[in-house]
């Protein structure tokens, strides 16, 4: 889904919703990304296209990705936990791990802010690109 999502970002397809869909559509696509996270642990797809085609700009979306991400990993953390699948000492210990990412946030919003849109377009999705061929390839070869 993710190496999907980056070739799709880099190429020239783009998407748009009328703003008379959104109120029937928003529910929709929060259901599917839903069962797209439920089944894959990915949460950029649909919700992140669908961003883009409501037209949101580079700081709107950025702000609406990282809400989508934060009520996506959360819910993610607590089905694992309520299934047996997350033991609560991993999950706590996974907070360790926010404080790198906390800085990796405060230094995207670094470079961000210093970038032109279509470069972080490029590297955003180049980036979701490589990942997902990352993960692809670590399943075929492990």
């Amino acid at each position: 889904m993710l190496a999907l999502y980056g070739l799709l970002g880099l190429t020239a397809v783009e998407f748009a919703v009328p703003a008379r869909l959104e109120p029937w559509l928003s529910p929709l696509i929060g259901v599917v990304t839903g069962v797209v996270t439920a089944a894959t642990g990915v949460y950029m797809i649909p919700s992140a296209p669908y961003l883009q085609a409501i037209g949101l700009k580079k700081d709107a979306l950025v702000r609406a990705l990282g809400l989508s991400f934060t009520v996506a990993t959360l819910a993610l953390a607590e089905s694992l936990v309520r299934q047996g699948a997350l033991q609560i000492s991993v999950a706590g210990a996974s907070l360790l791990a926010l404080a790198p990412a906390l800085l990796g946030v405060v230094l995207g919003q670094w470079v961000r802010a210093r970038v032109r849109s279509e470069t972080f377009r490029i590297c955003f999705f180049a980036g979701a690109l490589l990942l997902g061929a990352h993960l692809m390839l670590r399943t075929v070869l492990l």
